[in-house]
């Protein structure tokens, strides 16, 4: 997750990433629906029925090129927002929460046909769900995105398995 300014070494260092790993790399994206799901078999994901945390999530996407390009023709955005609870596996979440983020709740919007996701209060669950939602053809073009997917990969040590 990044979190200030990219300086010009850090540039070099992601386009270093995405040289070294692009030709290994193969789409892998999964979808918002499947990110939801996968946010609520992990962790004690409560949904907030709040509309405005669900249009900021939809807002975010409608006002951003490169996520709203991944809208399917035809489909409307869609967008669920869940607290994580500070109970089982989300104590240690808590537990490991940035300094920045001390004692704020977890929040995590996803919007269920582009797979656009934030999480705020928590960069270790932005990382895991930005790993494990993978990436598609257009991103592993993109090199900042590409060194971003490597180093959550290798944070958490394991392969993205399917389904």
């Amino acid at each position: 997750m990044l979190t200030r300014q990219a300086t010009p070494e850090m540039i070099k260092e992601w386009k270093s990433v995405w040289e070294q790993n692009r030709a290994f790399l193969r789409p892998n994206r999964r979808t918002g629906k499947e990110l939801a799901e996968y946010l609520q078999k992990a962790y004690p994901a409560v949904p907030v029925d709040e509309e405005r945390a669900r249009r900021a999530v939809i807002g975010n996407v409608l006002g951003n090129a490169c996520f709203l390009e991944k809208l399917p023709a035809g489909k409307a955005p869609a967008a669920v927002v869940f607290r994580i609870a500070r109970t089982g596996t989300g104590i240690a979440l808590y537990e490991r929460q940035d300094e920045e983020f001390s004692g704020m709740d977890i929040l995590v919007g996803i919007e269920l046909e582009t797979g656009y996701f934030l999480a705020e209060g928590s960069s270790l669950l932005w990382d895991e769900l930005f790993f494990w939602r993978g990436l598609d053809e257009k991103d592993l073009e993109n090199y900042y995105l590409v060194a971003e997917y490597v180093a959550c990969r290798d944070r958490f040590e394991r392969k993205p398995e399917r389904g």
